[in-house]
């Protein structure tokens, strides 16, 4: 399978060395996904910081923040990721080296290490989009929804601390979270698949294609196809049959609508869509999705309706029956900007005559989920992983194995020293800490306040990354922390959102950081160009979100204000306008009047015990049963990220979403692991790049100048009853009286 490089010896000659002292011999890697696609060879000699991928790097990463940040603003968002720019940076490249003059800017053939490096700095660039440009959601808040007159260079050290404390905690974690065989981290898969095939040279054998032409086959397929959903045939991204058959039913709306109901019988022909929330289903273990699939139905199809239907749990048919929007008690929209007062905080008499804020009762659960979710992170990692992170801490890991990629690493090339990442963290928790002195009045979070927000980022880092690195998922866990802080400081909500900003951007980009180091490892990039090229990218990355982000709030008149812009506009910031209504929730209301004693939703803090728990009864029917082996493989943070992040994601995503997971990882791994390990990953990726070139050219030679179809295919999902309320007396318009 693999090509052995010239600089490198055979296998065999490598399995005869004498390990390294204190170190037992190299191994093959334990996980099988891994050993079917990294290459276990190296070619030490392999020019990699040249001039050619710092310059593709920085055009790669400049370009891709200027989209993703472009596109975050809009109505329809689009997320471009950086496997874009690592298809076209390989002719690019190509290019520059035969142009060139040779030397020290040319030093012969365009190689795989120099793109790895160009597309990491890349991910740089689509980071800042692909964490829904977290920093910079948060200045646009702070800016346009609250009014508050914040300085460029307040601005820019928010954005570029919250980045670089991330990076901090990912060299802090390095030897937890990259160097173990175990922690895989399961997209990066993809990514290397799509390099070899990229610059690996195959013989085309009888029967079958090569991986290059297997990819350009695929994508230029899926470039084509994307014009149907993404433009011609936007149906076919939730074909929801049931509403045909009952045009007049409320309730069959509600159980049939792809958009906004169940999603019972509904699907997805549409890779964005499918791939939306929960990632490519190709690359994501056959393990991680059946327990995401067990989650996903119990709460959807058992749990949910039992609760609505049955129940009408925190008075759930007065309201949609899947909604992210705020309502007031006759399932009305809930203006929050009618109760607050000129220093953003809540006025308390209007808040009164406005009643109380409800929520639809999904929406209520899916929160609630985070705090089961949250407790049984710690608790599984703890149970499962937590002796051999205790060996690590304690340095006991001396003399374990090392897998043939650590241990390539390790002899090849200098590792990069611990201080040099703690001098980072450092001066960012410095610069963090002056912001919030000098600010303290606009931004309302004071120091200690940062200092837990931070504290808390470390704690839930290590956790959340063992379960990303081993399972392709990342749990979320930004609704406790803006529970903690909203009980700390109530009625602030721009304190609320600046814990946000250390609680949970800077773990976002630290995971980023983390898995780009896997990369790194698994394409045996010396660890030291690595940390250049990524912190580098941080400061250029944090400098241009930023200011293309003040440019587009400085140019674009009342962007982001629903209430004044033409009903056409593109501009609504639907992200944004999320994250305004959460600080709203959880900053000006606070979590004592929802799910404090007297609140309609405080049965939900029972979850939190109740998701520590689970993993325990796990672990204890593993020991209790020890012959089946089904039962290690329950995996409850998992399971509750069935339904995470629903709303906005719709059922129909991630039913979608499981059913392709089990085709290819299931069956295909099981009964064609050939075509599996030679083609599955480079499907991923090419599905991925299509949709992506496709994306951008609709919206800039169509979408961007108005040209919008208007005929059945561009309709929704044809169920505008799936909207409406089914308790009696509440009206809403377009709704049907129920009185």
């Amino acid at each position: 399978m693999v090509m052995a490089s010239k600089h490198t010896k055979p296998r065999e000659e490598e399995e005869e060395e004498e390990p390294l002292a204190g170190e037992g011999r190299d191994e093959k890697c334990p996980v099988e996904e891994v050993g079917l696609v990294v290459p276990e060879t190296d070619d030490p000699s392999m020019p990699v910081l040249t001039f050619r991928a710092w310059f593709l790097g920085m055009f790669s990463c400049l370009l891709l923040i200027f989209l993703n940040t472009f596109f975050t603003y809009r109505t329809q968002p689009l997320f471009i990721s950086a496997i874009l720019m690592q298809i076209v940076t390989l002719p690019l490249g190509r290019t520059m080296a035969a142009i060139l003059p040779k030397g020290k800017l040319n030093p012969g053939p365009f190689n795989i290490k120099e793109h790895v490096v160009i597309t990491v700095l890349a991910n740089c660039g689509s980071a800042a989009g692909g964490s829904e440009a977290y920093a910079m959601g948060v200045i646009t808040v702070m800016k346009t929804y609250y009014k508050l007159n914040l300085t460029f260079f307040a601005a820019f050290l928010i954005v570029l601390t919250s980045q670089l404390i991330g990076y901090g905690w990912a060299g802090m974690l390095r030897k937890y979270l990259v160097e173990p065989a175990e922690m895989w981290w399961p997209s990066n898969l993809a990514q290397v698949s799509l390099f070899r095939a990229l610059h690996e040279k195959e013989e085309r054998k009888k029967k079958g294609v090569t991986r290059m032409q297997f990819f350009l086959m695929f994508m230029a397929v899926s470039f084509a196809y994307y014009t149907f959903p993404g433009y011609l045939f936007p149906l076919l991204t939730f074909f929801s049959w049931t509403c045909w058959l009952f045009p007049r039913s409320v309730t069959a709306q509600q159980i049939g609508s792809g958009y906004h109901g169940l999603g019972l019988g509904a699907f997805s022909l549409d890779w964005a869509g499918i791939a939306a929330y929960h990632g490519s289903p190709l690359v994501t273990p056959w393990v991680s999705i059946l327990n995401i699939a067990f989650g996903f139905i119990l709460f959807i199809y058992v749990i949910f309706p039992v609760c609505y239907w049955k129940f009408n749990t925190f008075e759930a048919r007065r309201f949609p029956i899947f909604s992210n929007q705020l309502f007031d008690s006759q399932g009305q929209n809930y203006d929050v900007t009618k109760i607050l007062n000129s220093q953003f905080e809540l006025d308390t008499a209007a808040f009164q005559k406005r009643g109380p804020l409800y929520m639809c009762s999904m929406y209520a659960m899916s929160l609630g989920s985070g705090f089961a979710r949250t407790s049984s992170v710690f608790m599984h990692v703890a149970i499962f992983h937590g002796r051999d992170i205790w060996k690590t801490f304690v340095g006991c890991s001396k003399n374990m194995k090392l897998d043939i990629h650590a241990r390539l690493m390790k002899n090849n090339y200098k590792g990069v020293p611990e201080w040099w990442f703690l001098i980072i963290l450092t001066s960012s928790v410095g610069l963090s800490l002056l912001v919030s002195v000098t600010l303290k009045q606009d931004l309302q979070l004071p120091w200690w306040g940062f200092l837990f927000a931070a504290g808390l980022a470390w704690l839930l880092t290590l956790p959340v990354g063992v379960i990303q690195a081993t399972t392709n998922q990342q749990p979320g866990y930004d609704i406790v922390a803006q529970l903690m802080i909203g009980y700390l400081l109530p009625g602030k909500p721009i304190a609320n959102l600046l814990f946000k900003v250390y609680g949970k951007a800077s773990i976002l980009h630290a995971l980023t950081f983390l898995s780009d180091l896997k990369l790194g490892h698994y394409m045996k990039i010396p660890p030291r160009s690595m940390f250049t090229v990524q912190l580098v990218g941080s400061l250029v990355a944090s400098l241009a979100n930023l200011g293309i982000g003040w440019w587009m709030l400085g140019s674009i008149p009342n962007i982001c204000d629903v209430e004044v812009l033409h009903p056409d506009s593109p501009w609504t910031c639907p992200r944004f306008r999320v994250m305004f209504d959460t600080t709203v929730v959880w900053g000006l209301l606070g979590p004592e009047r929802l799910f404090g004693p007297k609140g309609l939703y405080k049965n939900m803090i029972w979850l939190f015990p109740l998701g520590a728990l689970l993993p325990l009864l796990v672990w204890v029917a593993t020991k209790t049963f020890p012959k089946q082996k089904w039962i290690p493989l329950i995996n409850i943070p998992l399971i509750t990220c069935g339904f995470v992040g629903i709303p906005p994601a719709a059922p129909t995503n991630i039913a979608s979403w499981i059913l392709v997971g089990m085709v290819f990882n299931h069956l295909l791994f099981k009964y064609q692991k050939g075509w599996w390990q030679k083609y599955n990953y480079v499907l991923s990726s090419a599905l991925d790049a299509g949709t992506a070139f496709m994306g951008v050219l609709i919206f800039f030679a169509l979408q961007n100048s108005g040209k919008n179809l208007k005929w059945w295919g561009t309709q929704p999902d044809h169920c505008p009853l799936a909207t409406c309320p089914t308790s009696p007396g509440i009206v809403v318009s377009g709704c049907p009286s129920l009185n």
